[in-house]
């Protein structure tokens, strides 16, 4: 069986892929950690440049990239196989290579309906084994026939012993329904992780701007929970959108955030209010309230977790507002039925 040789530039990193394995597949198994997010091709967090040879672009998606961006060269590592020895050009994610990828049990510890559609999970951990992972990445609960679901871990690490996870119910969905109709406390289960690059940059100095969708919020919550933990004096811009004001699941949440610090700003934002929500916030999409309020999102850090529709405007459009390409973190919340 012929292998595909793959150089990484500017670092000249190689490593190999087998047939059919896509370039990010290649990288994680050789030990190095391209960033990535979804593993869908959907968010575009493993976005980069084929410089020399050419690939297949596989299931990626037209709206995160662009017949003009395959042309230019771009592709999404998470999808593209490569057509024979490649050279790519990417950036090495920092903080997440020493941090080991593990299969472990979890008991279900706790099950709160925190609205009609969402379901908070808490799940206990081993005992004397500890998980560590960075705030805003995610695991995959491990189902049978070798089915996998993914959730944001939406606890900071310093809860040790036990993870958060946020469950959106979906028609026909393999696990939610499973976790909204049979799961019940003290059930066991498997996961992979911790998984994704989209995570808090702690050596940085830079305001944040968080855009929020839906269960979008969980990984922002981890982000938050560390952020206060470590009284954090950078300025944090939460925006945390929904259809109707039921959608705001954690909203008592992200205002007891908001009044324990001076520096974050909570911003709640509804796409669909009717007369009957009795709302007097902001309304629209949630990325373009966000840019009302910060027109010039030069030396800003943003972190946008939801729909990949969402994330894919927030990326241009804040983009078009001055945010540096390696400022833009994400996850894009694909979704699966049975």
């Amino acid at each position: 069986m012929s292998v595909t040789s793959i150089r990484l530039e500017p670092g000249g990193q190689q490593f190999a892929a087998d047939p059919g394995q896509s370039i990010l597949e290649a990288a994680l198994a050789a030990g190095i950690t391209l960033p990535y997010g979804c593993r869908d091709g959907a968010c575009g967090a493993c976005k980069g440049s084929v410089l020399a040879g050419s690939v297949d672009h596989g299931r990626a998606r037209a709206d995160t990239l662009s017949d003009a961006e395959r042309s230019a060269g771009k592709a999404l590592f998470c999808c593209a196989v490569p057509l024979g020895d490649v050279v790519i050009e990417g950036r090495v994610a920092a903080g997440v290579a020493d941090i080991p990828v593990r299969k472990l049990p979890a008991r279900v510890q706790r099950l709160e309906r925190a609205a009609a559609d969402v379901m908070v999970m808490t799940l206990k951990l081993p005992a004397n084994d500890r998980f560590v992972f960075l705030p805003g990445q995610y695991i995959d609960l491990l189902l049978a026939g070798g089915k996998r679901r993914s959730y944001s871990i939406a606890s900071s690490p310093s809860r040790e012993g036990e993870i958060e996870l946020h469950i959106r119910k979906l028609e026909g969905g393999v696990f939610s329904t499973q976790a909204f109709e049979t799961l019940q406390e003290k059930d066991i289960l498997r996961f992979e992780g911790p998984l994704g690059t989209t995570f808090l940059r702690g050596d940085s100095a830079r305001p944040i701007l968080m855009v929020g969708g839906g269960t979008g919020f969980a990984p922002l919550q981890a982000m938050l929970e560390t952020l206060l933990e470590n009284e954090s004096p950078r300025p944090v811009h939460l925006y945390v959108g929904a259809r109707t004001r039921d959608g705001l699941y954690r909203d008592e949440l992200a205002r007891r955030f908001a009044a324990a610090s001076r520096t974050l700003r909570y911003v709640p934002v509804l796409s669909e209010a009717t007369p009957d929500c009795a709302w007097n916030g902001r309304t629209g999409l949630v990325h373009l309230a966000a840019l009302a309020d910060l027109p010039d999102l030069s030396g800003f850090e943003a972190y946008v977790c939801g729909a990949p529709a969402m994330v894919d405007a927030a990326r241009r459009d804040f983009a078009a507002a001055g945010l540096a390409d390696d400022a833009f973190f994400a996850d894009a919340f694909t979704t699966a039925a049975n």
